[in-house]
């Protein structure tokens, strides 16, 4: 993944110490009813679009900037669906990032689905019972997004 202009300034002083970032992720649906899927060129792994909003930038807005660029896919923003603090992720290059993540869900709008940049290795339209294989919390996402429940963040420990 390109890491943001900002992210660079905050590593040139702060090293590969932890970095608390925000990030935004998207359930897309077309049409159909099929979910839009990205192969991250990092991991290989099949993932739901996301990324990084720039400072000051509304996290909605991100999002739908974030689909576009990735898959060329235009998005409106239906609505928020999960709340969640990530693990610790480290780098290759030894840098450490946690992130919060909002995700979406949104309905595609416009656009062919395609590999838009070099973030991803390839793009798709998967119907639901056509998965490819994903982590518990990408179908977790998918799942909130088909339900009518209220948005799901992580109970508060009751200690």
């Amino acid at each position: 993944m390109p890491t943001p202009d900002f992210i660079r300034e905050i590593r040139a002083s702060a090293g590969h110490q932890l970095l608390w970032l925000p990030g935004v992720s998207a359930v897309v649906f077309d049409d159909q009813g099929r979910v839009l899927l990205g192969q991250r060129a990092d991991n290989h792994r099949w993932a739901l679009i996301s990324g990084i909003p720039d400072p000051g930038e509304q996290p909605a807005a991100a999002l739908v900037r974030e689909v576009q660029e990735e898959t060329g896919v235009r998005v409106a923003v239906e609505r928020l669906i999960t709340v969640r603090s990530g693990r610790q992720v480290t780098y290759p290059n030894g840098d450490i990032c946690q992130f919060m993540d909002l995700c979406f869900r949104c309905r595609a709008i416009d656009g062919e689905a395609r590999v838009n940049d070099d973030e991803s290795l390839a793009v798709g339209w998967f119907a639901l019972d056509e998965l490819p294989e994903m982590t518990d919390y990408h179908h977790f996402r998918i799942k909130q997004a088909l339900s009518d429940e209220p948005t799901w963040f992580e109970p508060m420990s009751s200690e």
